[in-house]
């Protein structure tokens, strides 16, 4: 068969029309709760100790796993297993999101954020789905195509949050810009609603089941003391960068930098950064392998904060601001790149939903409870030594590279647990 037009055929079927969209309605709710919340919550004099703490609402992201066996076991009566679940929470997440143009986050912070949390519970829920889905619709000579046109549409409604929205708040009000975005999550449930129905699997016959198979045999691979220090090196691995994106945009707002400056070149510029990044990451780990990509990729992840302490020192420089934004973004996509396979790589295919769901929260920790003081240190030491901290804070996950990624001289294949009979595991 042609290749070009095996490839094109993979590329234009239904099944992946529909996950470039849900991929779009899954990254559309994560801006609106953190970097273009704080935006608006800077421009409205919040307290940036306050603003920092705020990062505490990303929670249910770190939690997750702790519901994600429900949405194996259980099965809604219309739409089937994944896609049942994924039209209730898109619903939920519409309405949600529409009620922010309605919060005074001066005036009631409060209610702001229990509103907040619960747009981020149904969005940590929604990925769930989602990354089921994915894993049940896609055959294994799609699975790189897929992940792909996934990963491009979140990045789409990255771009449409977190730069579009600081443009429009420059134009309209931040109620109408809530409101629009609301409107977007549309898409997702279009999506849903005719997105192919996965073949049918037997679900786990009990919740207990649905729990303990997953866990248990993750344990069981790894070993106790193993499976801990797996758990540390996914929440520290990203610590640094974790920081750094969390204060940013008050940053970059301090210094005097409009939304739409932060929009076009943050949101838009930054956002292709990171998708040239992972690209990239993608392409060199195929040629060095695994432990060498986590090595280098890390290492780079960590000294591109360099480029933020000297813009605090620089001060107002756009031709500095692009180029800031640009080295840590694009650092930043190629940690991503090494992490998400590496994460892949500790998944046993025949519990890979759980099992994701469990590490992804983890790796949720350093994004949103570890930064929660970044406000409060950034108050208290300064910008420059603020962003100086944070080039320490990817340290102690470079540390732990010996016990999980060894430097071997050659590239080493990707193991993938469960593909053989012996990995199979039965907790009787």
């Amino acid at each position: 068969m042609n290749p070009v037009k095996s490839l094109l055929r993979v590329f234009g079927s239904p099944k992946m029309a529909a996950l470039i969209l849900l991929g779009f309605s899954s990254g559309l709710p994560l801006f609106l709760t953190s970097k273009t919340l704080q935006a608006w919550m800077t421009l409205e004099k919040v307290d940036l100790t306050a603003i920092g703490l705020f990062s505490l609402v990303g929670v249910p992201y770190s939690l997750k796993f702790l519901w994600s066996p429900l949405l194996d076991w259980v099965t809604l009566p219309f739409l089937g297993r994944r896609r049942g679940w994924l039209i209730v929470i898109q619903i939920g997440l519409l309405i949600a999101i529409a009620a922010m143009s309605l919060q005074q986050p001066k005036q009631a912070l409060q209610f702001l954020t229990i509103n907040a949390v619960v747009i981020a519970f149904l969005s940590a829920t929604q990925d769930i789905a989602a990354d089921a889905y994915r894993t049940d619709i896609l055959e294994p000579l799609e699975m790189g195509a897929g992940a792909a046109v996934f990963v491009l549409g979140y990045r789409v409604a990255l771009l449409l949050t977190g730069s579009l929205a600081l443009i429009l708040a420059d134009r309209i009000a931040w109620s109408s810009v809530y409101l629009f975005m609301s409107l977007a999550m549309a898409l997702g449930i279009i999506a849903t609603l005719f997105a192919p129905e996965p073949k049918e699997i037997n679900p786990p016959t009990s919740l207990t089941q649905a729990v303990i198979l997953p866990f248990g045999e993750f344990i069981q691979r790894q070993g106790v003391i193993q499976a801990i220090l797996t758990l540390l090196f996914i929440v520290l691995y990203k610590l640094g960068d974790s920081f750094v994106n969390n204060m940013s945009t008050p940053f970059l707002l301090q210094t005097g930098f409009t939304q739409t400056d932060i929009g076009a070149i943050q949101g838009g510029m930054g956002l292709i950064a990171t998708i040239v990044g992972t690209l990239a990451g993608g392409a060199f780990l195929s040629k060095i392998g695994l432990n060498r990509s986590l090595w280098v990729f890390g290492a780079l992840q960590a000294v591109s904060n360099l480029a933020y302490l000297i813009l605090a020192q620089v001060g107002k420089n756009y031709q500095f601001l692009l180029l800031t934004i640009n080295i840590e973004n694009f650092c930043a996509g190629l940690g991503t790149a090494a992490f998400v396979a590496f994460l892949m790589s500790m998944c046993n295919q025949r519990y890979s939903a759980t099992q994701y769901a469990l590490l992804s929260s983890f790796m949720a920790v350093s994004r949103d409870i570890l930064v929660a003081p970044a406000g409060s240190l950034a108050k208290s030491t300064g910008w420059p030594l603020f962003f100086l901290i944070s080039i320490f804070a990817a340290v102690p996950g470079l540390l732990l590279l010996p016990f999980f990624a060894p430097w071997h001289p050659k590239p080493l294949a990707i193991h993938r647990p469960g593909l053989e009979e012996e990995d199979i595991w039965d907790p009787k």
